[in-house]
């Protein structure tokens, strides 16, 4: 599978795939990475966090999209009341 690789800065600290040699500059995105792409190659130990990771993942997206639809509901209602005040 063929990736086009976002220009990342070039850091000693940044985490590198020891499968294909793609460069991440977080962990759990390094996690993330082998859990997707070399799910069959991956030890127990990067299973485990990927797992972690893909969990974490999972949860920051669920409270995104909470908060996004609170804020839909706040503006929709913001916008009731503002065209009540004008009609």
């Amino acid at each position: 599978m063929a990736h086009e690789q976002p220009h990342e800065p070039a850091s000693d600290d940044a985490a590198v795939c020891a499968y294909c040699g793609r460069r991440f500059v977080r962990g759990d995105h390094l996690a993330l990475h082998y859990g997707l792409d070399h799910a069959e190659a991956i030890t127990d130990a990067e299973r485990d966090a990927f797992e972690s990771a893909h969990a974490e993942e999972r949860e920051a997206l669920r409270l995104f999209r909470l908060k996004a639809v609170f804020v839909l509901v706040v503006l929709y209602f913001l916008f009731f009341v503002a065209y009540l005040f004008a009609v």
